[in-house]
């Protein structure tokens, strides 16, 4: 046997028992796909100004700057509308449900691609529901009913979105629609069919009246058959252009555009220009003849773009979605890049960037340090999430009245994957520390406990660089190891048994190179290992493939100011 051959079996035969003891993902499963990028060792902490891809999980990003703060629109299991709020481009915050959609009706279901705009002094959300039969989907708008952006809405529409003379039965099938702001006048932009039953969707455009109405009938703007690139397949009758995203810079109106087919990794993105004076007038606009935006081998499906400016407003980034395999789904992640412009004045948006390759942050991007000890109760209603950001499936995580729940299987998933569901601190910057966490297994036999040292958090099992201690139900094992943002190192075990549904305290200490956690109650089986990779980072907790009830949490810094 060639040494390489052994050390393959050696590998597969401890990836093997890695995950029989419920510490290692599957390979085979859904997650998102983790680059190694070229001259990263992984060895060592994330540096400082840095973070990684993906932020979130989720598709059709609408983020704004608003203030201080940025403002991500997003379906809410797709029947609502919330709004997450945070100080930063790089994590989505806090999480504001704004609309629920009632439990029967014409937009009661598929609740997709939410835009929010800021038109006349209120906040409105354009977006498309059904009643859960997508031949029905419609384009409506949420006005907020004050200058709160986390506020209550009113629901208006549907838009007239068809070619007739107004009324319910111009309504045609619309979705992603948007405004396009342009000499003073504003213009409805979306993606729609030709008729009620030919599904080929263009782009249209219609003058408003005001941002809840239109003021004519629809023009096509662009359609998917200009191009091979821009159908679902090179030949054949499926052709898709969507999420239309207006950019103006430098007076030069751009829409950008997604087209193909958001379930392949053959989604990408179009671009058009008004180079006339009349954006209703198609002869007015030009399209690029080549694709703007493409996947990549690592970063594939992607589409449905976001443009905003850095916290200080010195830089373009770019948000998108990508898929997280390669497989027909619409299971999907956020990324954020920095973009730019070139000479001639058109959009450079680059290469799509890995899972995992280190960027540095916006220009501006403020941390508030975090060295304080502190404790969060999230079962008491005095505590809660707005400290933390969390990095997995938005529907594996809620906080109810006996605590912040991780990991729970949806009543109703709506491309649902697992990712080892975490939340970590904001500005957590703990050195030697004590991490004290009670938690109760609802379900599940694999993997629960604590993050701590950690830097580089993103969505993904492993997706963290940092120590991870934790129980696991399914052997009865007390585990400490690390993750390097790729994968698992199991640093040290002893077994342990704990009661049925009785509520457990796992605590964490680590001074210098020496780490230690025990559950309380069983200290017989503390276990305890010196490793000198991560000297600081944030704290969290994290999930795998298991629902947990997390009821309290605290952080101690030990010998520190």
């Amino acid at each position: 046997m060639t040494d390489i051959s052994l050390l393959r079996r050696v590998r597969s035969a401890a990836g093997r028992r890695l995950r029989r003891v419920g510490l290692l993902h599957d390979s085979a499963g859904e997650a998102p796909q983790v680059a190694v990028p070229a001259g990263d060792s992984r060895e060592g902490p994330l540096g400082e100004g840095l973070f990684v891809n993906p932020i979130a999980e989720g598709a059709d990003p609408s983020v704004v700057r608003h203030g201080d703060r940025y403002l991500w629109c997003r379906t809410d299991g797709d029947v609502g509308v919330a709004i997450w709020r945070s100080d930063r481009l790089t994590s989505l915050g806090h999480k504001h449900v704004v609309w629920k959609a009632p439990a029967q009706g014409p937009f009661s279901k598929q609740v997709w691609a939410p835009e929010l705009l800021h038109l006349d002094g209120r906040w409105h959300v354009y977006f498309a529901a059904s009643d859960g039969n997508n031949e029905n989907h419609l384009a409506y708008v949420l006005v907020a009913d004050s200058d709160d952006p986390l506020g209550s809405y009113s629901l208006h529409g549907p838009f007239n979105t068809g070619d007739g003379e107004g009324g319910m039965s111009d309504n045609i099938w619309a979705i992603d629609m948007t405004v396009l702001e342009h000499g003073g006048r504003r213009y409805a932009v979306w993606s729609g069919w030709p008729d009620s039953a030919t599904q080929v969707q263009h782009l249209y455009i219609a003058e408003m009246e005001s941002p809840t109405s239109l003021a004519g009938k629809r023009i096509r703007l662009s359609s998917p058959f200009d191009y091979p690139w821009e159908r679902v397949r090179d030949v054949g009758a499926d052709a898709i252009n969507e999420a239309p995203q207006p950019l103006v810079h430098a007076g030069r109106t751009f829409v950008v555009y997604s087209c193909g087919s958001a379930l392949l990794p053959s989604y990408k993105l179009g671009l058009l220009e008004l180079v006339g004076s009349d954006p209703l007038d198609p002869a007015d606009w030009r399209k690029k003849p080549e694709p703007l935006f493409t996947s990549t081998q690592t970063t594939f499906g992607v589409g449905h773009s976001a443009f905003v400016l850095s916290p200080d407003g010195s830089e373009w980034w770019h948000a998108y979605h990508a898929k997280i395999a390669r497989k027909r789904s619409f299971k999907r992640v956020l990324q954020v890049q920095p973009m730019g412009w070139s000479v001639d004045g058109e959009p450079l948006l680059g290469q799509p960037v890995a899972a995992g390759v280190p960027l540095r942050e916006p220009s501006g991007t403020v941390h508030l340090r975090r060295h304080e000890a502190a404790r969060w109760d999230f079962g008491s209603g005095t505590g809660g999430l707005a400290d933390f950001d969390y990095y997995g499936h938005q529907q594996y995580v809620s906080l109810r009245s006996d605590g912040l729940h991780l990991g729970r299987i949806p009543e109703h998933p709506v491309n649902a994957y697992r990712s080892g569901e975490k939340v970590v601190l904001r500005d957590g910057d703990y050195g030697d520390v004590r991490l004290t966490a009670s938690f109760l297994v609802a379900e599940g036999s694999r993997a629960v406990g604590v993050l701590f040292r950690v830097t580089g958090p993103a969505v993904g099992f492993d997706a963290q660089r940092g120590y991870f201690a934790g129980w696991v139900p399914k052997t009865g094992r007390l585990v400490l190891g690390r993750t390097d943002g790729r994968r698992w190192k199991e640093l040290a075990w002893a077994d342990v048994v704990l009661g049925g549904s009785t509520s457990s305290t796992l605590v964490v200490e680590a001074v210098g190179t020496t780490l230690s956690a025990e559950l309380r109650g069983d200290p017989g089986n503390r276990v305890e290992v010196q490793d000198a990779t991560y000297a600081r980072g944030s704290v969290g907790m994290r999930v795998v493939d298991t629902h947990a009830v997390f009821n309290a949490v605290s952080v101690e810094p030990i010998g520190e100011p």
